[in-house]
């Protein structure tokens, strides 16, 4: 997959750097998937939420943050819309971000 944009997390993991391995890992993974349906994700990341609109909510780093990203299977692109703590999550929605 084609993950954009990687600079959304390394800005996000400067400001957190706890979050720095996980996000690496997250991408790394996401760059090698060929994610085809959200059955294909969930198989790797158990706890993966689905919203409308192809967006998808992970649980980085034991649920300490929630990354939400757009995937457009078609194209195999992840754009990612949002990184953040909990309760930066909680401010926001997820749907619309």
């Amino acid at each position: 997959m084609n993950v954009i944009s990687k600079r959304t997390l390394v800005e996000f993991y400067t400001q957190y750097p706890q979050a720095k391995t996980a996000l690496e890992v997250w991408h790394a993974d996401a760059r090698k998937a060929q994610w085809e349906t959200p059955e294909d994700i969930k198989r790797v990341y158990s706890t993966a939420s689905f919203l409308k609109d192809n967006r998808v909510v992970f649980n980085i780093k034991g649920n300490d943050y929630r990354l939400i990203v757009h995937i457009d299977y078609k194209r195999k692109i992840v754009r990612v819309k949002f990184v953040g703590t909990h309760s930066q999550y909680d401010r926001i929605d997820a749907e619309e971000i």
